[in-house]
């Protein structure tokens, strides 16, 4: 390894030693640009790679609230705002009992990336609460967004950070803490937050963003490999939020065949085709668990998840596009994927796959689709949002859905670009990390030392 990267890489190491996720975001991309290190000894001189791997702030507060029975509960609430070189910070807010300050990092500086490979102008940040929405009330829900808010509107604002939804934090949550920014502001700015309703600034085709994006992506990898497509194809979908519910609407749309879908307590296998206005019904509307899934179709079969085993990767698929969480496939599951006939993974969540999964993938000639790529169409959705928001003016679904059509097959080509200009053939996953951090280290270099 470049003798530059491996000094960075253990000075990482050793400051950030307990944040196991953000160290191994910083090693798959800094693994991965290294002939543009070697080609950019420069870069070692202005200390380049260690400001780009240290955020240029991380907020961190108590958020108390009331719930139901009158007590008070505290929670910690986080903000990561990692890099404003090419825009205002930009990045979900995760409500979650497993977000912890090293979750915030690594996610946050996956955004920086993600951002950058969207081609507009929009940084990358992070934030979020070990608060759980699951089992609270509306009124908790609101009184905890409100206090939340009451100490995050400090640092954000639509021109300084933008954040959005993530995991725990959909519609109402934004509604929520939306409205206590606009009482503590008194005013009306509707750019500050992005994953709005549509009667108050929202932007149409947002919530199907993610998962369109990624399935878009999938279309013109398949394509520049062979001349294959969706069409006919099985595919299996981890989660059962909006990115895989989209996901499996889009593959749907494009002639494949959805068989699988799960939530962390399990997964369903339907031989004739998952049903996806079922999965919305339990999903975005009684807010149940999928297993309630075979209430209607019993003859579909329900696999329970164990910390040892996630099932749906065990099922035969051509595509397996992982909309979960960070890290769900790893290599033995790789290695079940492979043995049944898997030809492309998509990464619809955030670092779904560990590096020796995705290591192994590569090494057997699957097509890997990056997540810092292939689920960007959220991000660029959003930025479409902010747009708007600016110009008091809104876009058909049409127009946003075309927009973002457009971003994810302009983010492939910056893809394979990238991987040929370096003799990486279809390794993506490189070729996302060259093309971004291209962009923002001439960002950087042209901004000086800041």
């Amino acid at each position: 390894m470049n003798a530059y990267i491996e000094k960075v890489l253990e000075e990482i190491r050793n400051k950030n030693n307990v944040e196991k996720e953000f160290i191994q975001a910083v090693e798959e991309v800094l693994a991965t640009i290294e002939p543009v290190i070697d080609r950019h000894p420069e870069y070692e001189n202005i200390a380049l790679l260690e400001r780009m791997t240290e955020p240029e702030r991380l907020i961190t507060f108590r958020v108390p609230y009331v719930n139901d029975e009158g007590k008070t509960i505290v929670h910690r609430g986080y903000r990561v705002q990692f890099s404003s070189l090419i825009g205002p910070y930009k990045g979900g807010l995760r409500f979650h009992k497993s977000v912890n300050q090293g979750i915030m990092k690594f996610l946050g500086f996956e955004q920086i990336f993600k951002n950058a490979l969207t081609g507009l102008p929009i940084g990358g940040g992070k934030g979020g609460s070990d608060f759980d929405p699951k089992g609270k009330s509306d009124n908790e829900i609101m009184r905890f967004c409100q206090s939340f808010m009451t100490e995050l509107q400090r640092h954000i604002g639509q021109d300084v950070d933008v954040p959005a939804g993530d995991i725990g934090v959909g519609e109402r949550e934004i509604g929520y803490l939306f409205g206590q920014y606009k009482r503590i502001k008194d005013a009306y700015e509707g750019g500050v937050l992005t994953g709005k309703g549509l009667s108050y600034g929202g932007s149409l085709a947002r919530k199907e963003a993610t998962g369109f994006g990624l399935v878009y992506f999938m279309r013109e990898m398949l394509k520049a490999n062979g001349n294959q497509s969706l069409e006919g194809k099985t595919v299996t979908i981890s989660g059962s939020g909006n990115v895989a519910i989209y996901a499996c609407q889009k593959a749907l749309e494009f002639g494949a065949k959805v068989v699988a879908m799960s939530d962390s307590n399990g997964c369903i296998y339907d031989k004739n085709g998952i049903d996806l206005d079922l999965v919305k019904q339990i999903k975005e509307v009684e807010r149940g668990r999928i297993r309630e899934y075979l209430r209607v179709h019993s003859d579909a079969e329900y696999f329970e998840q164990t910390s040892d085993d996630v099932p749906i990767w065990n099922i035969k698929t051509d595509i397996a596009l992982p909309c979960a969480t960070q890290n769900e496939i790893n290599l033995n599951s790789a290695k079940k994927l492979i043995e049944n006939g898997v030809i492309a993974i998509g990464e619809g969540a955030n670092m779904p796959c560990l590096k020796d999964a995705t290591d192994y993938f590569l090494a057997n000639n699957v097509l890997v689709a990056p997540a810092k790529a292939s689920n960007a169409g959220g991000v660029a959705t959003s930025a479409i949002e902010m747009s708007q928001n600016s110009m008091r003016y809104y876009l058909t679904f049409e127009e946003v859905d075309k927009m973002l059509e457009n971003i994810m097959k302009n983010i492939f080509n910056s893809c394979k670009t990238a991987a040929e200009q370096y003799n990486l053939g279809n390794n993506y996953v490189a070729g996302a990390n060259i093309a971004s951090f291209t962009k923002l280290a001439k960002a950087m270099q042209a901004q000086g030392i800041v």
